[in-house]
């Protein structure tokens, strides 16, 4: 797999871990009475025994993990030469070539159509005295 298409699956990941980070945070955080103006809020009972402490931290851990890794794929990355500059004349270099190309194959378009018109000419005379050769019944 190449690198750019690695960093995209870090970048997945990343926001995949943050999903269900804020997920898992918003399912598993207590009730919190947001006003004086409101009631208290009922504390749901759960079976499971949840350590709402510890989760933050796991997730919190994974993410930096894959922030980490995100950063070594991206200085794996191999360097420009020569920066902005060099590139910037370099895509010039490259328009100027495109162009060429372009012309030349607009030539040679011109060149085939005039050729199909020569073959169609020649083909309705060949049709015309294949019919001028036949006699009337």
């Amino acid at each position: 797999m190449d690198i750019i298409s690695q960093l995209q699956e870090q970048v997945n990941t990343i926001a995949a871990l943050a999903f269900n980070s804020f997920g898992t945070l918003q399912r598993d955080a207590p009730p919190v009475q947001i006003s004086p103006n409101y009631p208290e809020p009922v504390a749901k009972p759960t079976e499971d025994v949840i350590n709402v402490a510890e989760h933050p931290k796991i997730m919190s851990a994974a993410l930096v993990k894959a922030a980490k890794q995100f950063d070594l794929l991206v200085s794996a990355l191999p360097l420009s030469e020569g920066g902005e500059e060099a590139q910037l004349k370099q895509i010039a270099e490259l328009q100027a070539e495109n162009e060429a190309v372009g012309q030349e194959l607009q030539k040679q378009l011109e060149a085939a159509e005039e050729e199909l018109k020569r073959v169609r000419e020649l083909f309705n005379q060949a049709a015309d005295n294949c019919l001028n050769l036949k006699k009337p019944d």
